[in-house]
């Protein structure tokens, strides 16, 4: 079973679409992890009995630090860390605690429309703006540069038609809830591995 740690900082709708497409038996919610209490993706979580932390590198009442959920993940045998939608940086003592072991979806085409500042719908209007035919979704593993490290699977959808990011956006989500389950569901069944700085996917 892959026991997985979520990071959300909003809805959490890709979190939800994992939690609700990849079968029960093959993985293992250990904890969501959040640095809004606001974020609507702690209620779910909630609702669904996974324990909740809350995250920050200075100290606040009721916040973790990134040394307590290191400590906290490896008692709990974390294989996958899933960024789902948060919105700060990881710092870079936490990545090296989990090399090769955080991934990242981001609605975009990478290493297009990538690095600080581009997320959410920034990345859109920029695709929007740059007349593009197509966009799509990337899985990657996280490194120390802002959507930079190996991509794992992307995949593409036609937006010829769009006529605003708003209507990008809501293309390229429903490629996301397609594309995360499959790559958190393959993690589950062993079958990616990483050879010769890039990354496979077995049948």
């Amino acid at each position: 079973m892959l026991n997985i740690a979520v990071f959300v900082s909003g809805r959490g709708s890709n979190f939800r679409t994992v939690f609700e497409k990849v079968p029960k038996e093959k993985i293992n919610f250990c904890a969501v992890v959040s640095d809004r209490i606001d974020a609507l993706a702690v209620k779910f979580a909630a609702e669904n009995n996974i324990p909740v932390y809350f995250v920050s590198n200075t100290a606040k009442d009721g916040f973790v630090s990134y040394d307590f959920l290191i400590e906290l993940f490896n008692k709990k045998f974390v294989n996958i860390v899933l960024l789902a939608g948060f919105l700060k940086k990881i710092p870079d003592f936490f990545i090296d605690a989990f090399e090769n072991k955080i991934i990242n979806i981001h609605p975009a085409l990478l290493p297009e429309y990538g690095g600080k500042g581009m997320y959410g719908l920034n990345v859109h209007k920029a695709v929007f703006e740059s007349s593009e035919k197509f966009s799509g979704a990337t899985v990657h593993f996280v490194d120390k540069i802002y959507d930079h490290g190996k991509i794992i699977a992307q995949r593409k959808v036609d937006i010829s038609d769009a006529k605003s990011a708003e209507e990008i956006a809501e293309e390229v989500l429903k490629i996301e809830h397609e594309l995360l389950p499959f790559v958190v569901e393959k993690f589950a069944d062993n079958k990616i591995v990483c050879e010769n700085n890039g990354v496979v996917i077995l049948d």
